[in-house]
């Protein structure tokens, strides 16, 4: 089945991704992994990008395997590269769309320090910082930027 057309659409799959993501915030790994596995398969890999991005990237945070978290976690951010300029005007929730790749950045480089790999680690955290500047003044963007931090030290502890 791909994915609803349209504004309906998108508020519905919106909607839908919320509601597992409270699931795997609420500590149902096991039940979100199923719910947005489920999304994945409905939404197919020509669905929209953003919404992609947003369930590889909550899929990932469901994986028990580093390997395969790493996996989700790449395709995140394929799908964040398929953003075009068009989707951040269609999506509100887009229109910060380059504030995604610090948090996208951050996290292949847990998934490669994980595995065993500083260098890739290392390569993606200096993404992550170099683009932080996307980042808002909040709470969001501070919480990366003190992930991106704490991170470094790790590595840098190596």
């Amino acid at each position: 089945m791909v994915e609803q057309q349209g504004a309906s659409g998108d508020a519905v799959m919106t909607t839908r991704i919320g509601q597992a993501i409270m699931l795997l915030h609420g500590g149902d790994r096991e039940e979100a992994r199923n719910r947005f596995s489920a999304l994945w398969a409905q939404l197919g890999q020509e669905g929209d990008p953003l919404h992609r991005c947003t369930l590889a990237h909550y899929l990932a945070d469901t994986q028990d395997d580093p390997g395969d978290e790493l996996a989700w976690d790449l395709r995140a951010l394929a799908a964040a590269e398929a953003l075009t300029e068009e989707r951040p005007v269609r999506h509100e929730a887009a229109v910060a769309a380059r504030g995604l790749y610090p948090s996208l950045h951050l996290n292949l480089a847990a998934d490669y320090l994980k595995l065993h790999r500083p260098e890739a680690a290392r390569a993606h955290l200096d993404r992550a910082r170099a683009s932080s500047a996307a980042l808002g003044d909040d709470g969001y963007g501070d919480g990366v930027r003190a992930a991106i931090d704490r991170l470094d030290r790790r590595l840098s502890g190596l």
